[in-house]
């Protein structure tokens, strides 16, 4: 799945939109995808501005997720962004409760993460997407001829 980066510096403002107080933020990441780093490089350069200082909590089992997200919870004026990524999906309802039992703030890049109780989300609509791609696929089936598109160079990726 191809990802737009940029969408990130979004999670960082909406975030401190809804929770104005904010000081820090924690990305839950999962540091084997590639996708998450390149959504962490770009809350790093955003999050500065609005005053708000960056940590990590990497993710690949269900101890990792609750020993992280409690140890930052100990702080205060916390709020968490959650990326795409293996494990983000997998422990998603982990993540959710622990946000919801630490009061913190979320914002996730799926919104089956809201579907599940968290707070907000940001990002494509995949099963839109999907829909799209069966319209399109069936338009060159019948005939048409596909749409061409010049590649755009964005964050070191190419969409």
């Amino acid at each position: 799945m191809q990802f737009d980066c940029s969408l990130s510096g979004k999670w960082v403002e909406l975030l401190k939109q809804v929770a104005p107080d904010l000081t820090q933020v924690a990305v839950l990441r999962d540091a084997s995808s590639s996708a998450a780093i390149g959504q962490f490089a770009v809350i790093q350069a955003v999050a500065p501005s609005l005053g708000l200082e960056v940590s990590t909590v990497n993710i690949g089992k269900s101890g990792d997720v609750d020993r992280g997200v409690t140890a930052f919870a100990r702080e205060p004026n916390g709020g968490l962004i959650i990326t795409s990524g293996p494990s983000t999906v997998v422990h998603r309802d982990l993540i959710v409760s622990l946000a919801a039992r630490h009061k913190l703030p979320a914002v996730y890049f799926d919104r089956t993460h809201v579907v599940g109780g968290g707070l907000m989300s940001y990002g494509a609509d995949l099963v839109g997407q999907f829909r799209q791609a069966a319209n399109y696929v069936d338009r060159i089936l019948r005939g048409e001829k596909p749409p061409t598109c010049r590649y755009r160079h964005r964050l070191g990726t190419s969409w």
